[in-house]
């Protein structure tokens, strides 16, 4: 390029494009959960509402668009941290992340088995997911740690090693109702000795 001239910043998608887009990944994770990976491709288009070739402009591959629903759930709890630590008080925010932690973990067990049909499998999904998790109780922890409301020798992975636990007993009916039940028990656990 001649100096003096820049390369123009990318564009932006326009409004639409990213309404499609939020919408495929919308259908795409009901139709994970409720078919698996094999969940048609057409019929996702479909009922997202827009044609088979908007779907394949946005995720030319399934393994794309699985990849792209999981990294979507990540996304949407650690955002959830910065918007709960913003309007709710430090111990309710820990605990309204934490419910929404459990959904999380539900999501992820009917998504996994469309997860492993990712090249390299779901491994290399996960390492990415972990930082972001981490980092969103992380900070909640903190902030109730200096409001009082949270013990001072709290480990904020040990809330998650507990709520990753009852997952794995998952496969019960009402696993999620328990879990939630869980999230209470860990929040009283958590408190300062009086």
């Amino acid at each position: 390029m001649p100096s003096g001239r820049t390369k123009p910043a990318p564009r932006k998608p326009r409004t639409d494009a990213q309404r499609n887009r939020e919408r495929i990944l919308e259908v795409a994770k009901e139709a994970f959960t409720r078919f698996g990976a094999d969940a048609s491709l057409d019929d996702i288009a479909k009922q997202a509402g827009v044609g088979a070739g908007t779907l394949y402009r946005h995720f030319p591959t399934r393994d794309d668009l699985i990849e792209a629903v999981y990294r979507t759930e990540v996304e949407k709890l650690a955002a959830a941290e910065r918007k709960f630590a913003a309007n709710l008080s430090p111990v309710d925010a820990l605990r309204a992340w934490m419910l929404l932690f459990v959904d999380h973990i539900a999501a992820k067990q009917i998504i996994a088995p469309a997860l492993n049909s990712v090249v390299g499998g779901p491994s290399r999904l996960y390492e990415g997911s972990h930082g972001l998790i981490r980092g969103a109780i992380e900070a909640l922890v903190k902030r109730a740690i200096r409001s009082g409301d949270i013990r001072k020798d709290l480990d904020p992975f040990d809330l998650l090693r507990a709520l990753i636990g009852v997952s794995h007993v998952a496969s019960g009916p009402g696993w999620q109702q328990s879990a939630r039940r869980l999230v209470d028990i860990l929040i009283t656990g958590s408190r300062p000795a009086k």
